[in-house]
């Protein structure tokens, strides 16, 4: 990749809005020192803390604190670093930044900070996104993924993949330079051993992605059925806290309750809805025209049933066909079912209690087996996006295909297969990108970033 040339220097607040204990501004460019000089009247060693304080224009001290200077190429971008830290009040450091731009900075876009990063070849496209996802996690498994692929675990396995992909197609584009010898190479089984072995690895890494992806992402689940089948206490149930009001009066819940919790280091976001029923009530029928809108959108939907009325599962023909449905059997325990019966459930079929707590812990399982969730490994496991799997699996179908072409003795098609696998996985470290690309990633950033 070539370095680019940045011209300017940026600069932003680097610490979330608001008030705190401490705030820091983040320089980054060629004139960072120069600026840096101006608003404090020092010239820091590297990598050293430096007490100073923070002037305007005017001479007048802003507030007091430290400077960092971080030279190129030794620093986070590549270029010259400059952390200013002082206190954390949204006013103190409105007014540092104003004074930073005015000597020369330029306000920095959304991730602009981890973009000349991985232009200057500090970082691949893989690591600069987990810088985000890190920032995003909201469990403790998916910031552990996340540091894996910040520390390169995830590139390096791809950068292993794109190797042996270049070294294979060498080896296919020389035997089809060379079709008039005796020896027929693409025919001697060598490169249908060393396709397999690429199935093999893209499939293990394919896997693990896949994991880190429900990591980052989590699966929706919607809660649904007529009024008072227990949607709101399921949600309780699983929440562990009283999220949504629970009574004995139908349609209760008028709009949407949203909760996220846990489940085994999986973002699970839980969403109830009101009851599905006729009403003439205008309030409750828009609740239940969001509750329509939120099962379209749906990973799975449970279908919340009242077991001592079993024709209330007359709703699920108001469902969409193409939605995941797993039909979810409330009150079991007035029906006399005991634990016994619960723990034997399969498909998809749940029997619970939420009053008691039947079967909660078979709901449970039955979600992470829906989504193929599985914690084995955990170490092992790297955050990974939805455009990483995408990526994947269209070089994975590549790799297939110049298998079925070698078998079928056509070497050129192997090799332009070859080629394109080569390219799908290159886009996740960004070393075959489009710029397009590169702005709608970057773009999700925190400014500071």
């Amino acid at each position: 990749m070539t370095n680019a040339v940045v011209p300017d220097t940026i600069a932003a607040i680097a610490t979330p809005p608001g008030n705190g204990g401490v705030g820091i501004i983040r320089i980054s460019g060629p004139n960072a020192l120069s600026i840096a000089h101006q608003v404090t009247q020092k010239k820091p060693s590297p990598r050293q803390a430096v007490y100073t304080t923070f002037k305007a224009h005017d001479g007048s001290v802003i507030d007091a604190g430290l400077l960092l200077c971080f030279p190129a190429p030794a620093s986070f971008t590549g270029e010259d670093c400059i952390e200013l830290q002082g206190h954390g009040g949204s006013v103190v450091m409105d007014m540092i930044l104003q004074c930073v731009l005015k000597a020369g900075a330029r306000l920095a876009r959304p991730g602009e900070f981890s973009e000349r990063a991985f232009l200057n070849d500090k970082i691949d496209l893989a690591q600069a996104e987990a810088i985000a996802d890190l920032i995003n996690s909201s469990t403790q498994q998916a910031v552990r993924s996340a540091q894996h692929s910040m520390q390169g675990v995830f590139s390096q396995q791809i950068n292993e993949l794109v190797d042996e992909l270049i070294e294979l197609r060498v080896y296919v584009e020389a035997a089809i330079d060379f079709v008039d010898e005796e020896i027929d190479f693409l025919s001697d089984g060598i490169v249908e051993n060393r396709i397999q072995v690429l199935q093999d690895k893209i499939h293990h890494i394919l896997s693990r992605a896949q994991q880190g992806r429900l990591l980052r992402d989590g699966m929706t689940v919607v809660l649904a059925g007529k009024p008072n089948a227990g949607k709101s206490s399921l949600l309780n149930a699983l929440a562990g806290h009283d999220a949504a009001i629970v009574t004995d009066i139908a349609g209760t819940t008028r709009d949407v309750l949203r909760e996220c919790i846990q489940l085994d280091g999986m973002p699970l976001h839980i969403i109830d809805t009101a009851g599905l029923r006729e009403s003439g009530d205008s309030v409750e029928m828009e609740g239940i025209r969001r509750a329509h809108a939120e099962i379209r959108q749906a990973d799975i939907v449970l279908l919340i049933i009242d077991s001592t009325f079993p024709e209330s599962e007359s709703i699920l023909t108001t469902l969409p066909d193409d939605v995941r449905i797993t039909k979810v059997y409330n009150k079991i325990d007035l029906l006399g079912i005991d634990a016994e019966q619960v723990e034997n459930q399969a498909g998809n079929s749940i029997y619970l209690s939420v009053k008691t707590g039947q079967g909660i812990e078979m709901l449970k399982a039955h979600l992470k087996q829906t989504v193929g969730f599985e914690m084995k490994d955990a170490d092992t496991i790297f955050i990974a996006r939805r455009r990483h799997i995408e990526a994947l699996t269209k070089a994975k179908q590549f790799i297939e295909s110049a298998m079925m072409q070698i078998q079928q003795a056509t070497g050129d098609l192997a090799a332009e297969d070859l080629r394109q696998a080569q390219n799908h996985l290159s886009e996740i470290t960004g070393e075959f990108t489009s710029d397009d690309l590169l702005g709608e990633i970057f773009g999700t950033f925190c400014i500071g970033k």
